[in-house]
This record gives C-alpha cells, structure tokens and sequence, in this order.
C-alpha cells in the first residue's frame, strides 16, 4: 500500500506583523485542540452549547483551488493534513507538528466567497459558503462574527487578519472537525 502524502497546514502562534496585535500570543493551537475535544466529547457540553471564543474550528486560507485538490486526495485516503506551528521565529525555526488529521477525523473544506458592494469593495457582512448566501442579520446563524469567533478570534482581529487578503477570490475554510456552516 501506497504511503499517504502529508499537506502541511501552519498555524500562527502569535499575531502577524501586519495586524495591530503584532507579537501577541493567538493561542490557536489550544483553540483548535479545544474544538476537536469539543466535538469529540459531546457529551460533557450542554446541548446547543455555543463556541464561547477558545475554539477553533477551521482556519480559513487563500487559494481555494489548490486546497480543494487537496481535499479531495485527503477524502480518497490518499493524503493527510498534518497541522504545524514554528518552534520559534516563523521561517526561521523548526516546524513543530501538533497533529496529523485523516478524513476519518471529519476534516474537510468550504468555499468562502465575499460580495462586492456598488462600489467594488468586498463587504464583510455580506458573503457565501458553498454558494449559500449569508448577510449580517442579528437572527441568522451565518452572522461574521460567528465565522471570526469560530475561526479563534473576534471579528475586530479576524478584518484585521484578512485586511491584505485579496477578497474577491474565493477562500477556503478548512474545517478540523466535522463542523459545517
């Protein structure tokens, strides 16, 4: 049997250069490890309990297309995920990997697209998963504070992290668990 190639997913242990947190810690390789406990022990939550912010369910990354082939080689067992973070200074140190992630843990992906208002700027309120559309409406369950909150951060530090992302390409939601929108 053929051995499984290994994609590599980086998570940031702390905030980007970019982002007005710089340096600060994201605490998402706990985040994400509180996520998959989650949804693994059910059990021991209450039920409809909601992400109280120390989860992290998926990240979300650029370059839809290539995550998707990815994707689609981890659903067919011939690839896994194995997620990493830098030992110390992001490329400069070693990656340490914190898991290895097979379709059999219920990881998977979502396409994320952003709309565009009359002006041409892509709205942050107004966006689709898998081509469901979802605004902001206090009343709705696809709201983007809850994409931000269930991507580790709140949704002043999620526009931050995304502020130099080219949003009029699709993005991918790469999910950890079996969690979807």
């Amino acid at each position: 049997m053929k051995k499984p190639r290994t994609y590599y997913l980086t998570l940031s242990q702390t905030f980007p250069a970019t982002h007005p947190r710089k340096g600060e810690p994201t605490y998402f390789k706990e985040k994400m490890a509180n996520a998959i406990y989650h949804m693994r022990h059910q059990e021991v939550f209450e039920p409809g309990e909601q992400n109280d912010g120390d989860e992290k369910y998926h990240t979300i990354r650029a370059n839809y297309k290539l995550w998707q082939k990815r994707f689609e080689q981890i659903a067919a067992g011939e690839a896994v995920l194995s997620v990493r973070q830098w030992s110390g200074k992001p490329y400069r140190s070693k990656m340490v990997e914190i898991c290895r992630l097979t379709k059999d843990d219920g990881i998977g992906i979502q396409k994320l697209k952003f709309a565009s208002d009359r002006d041409g700027c892509q709205c942050w309120w107004n966006f689709s998963i898998d081509g469901r559309y979802c605004h902001y409406d206090t009343k709705a369950d696809y709201v983007p504070n809850k994409l931000a909150e269930n991507d580790g951060l709140s949704y002043k530090d999620w526009q931050d992290w995304f502020r130099n992302y080219d949003l009029s390409k699709p993005l991918a939601i790469i999910h950890f668990t079996k969690f979807r929108y």
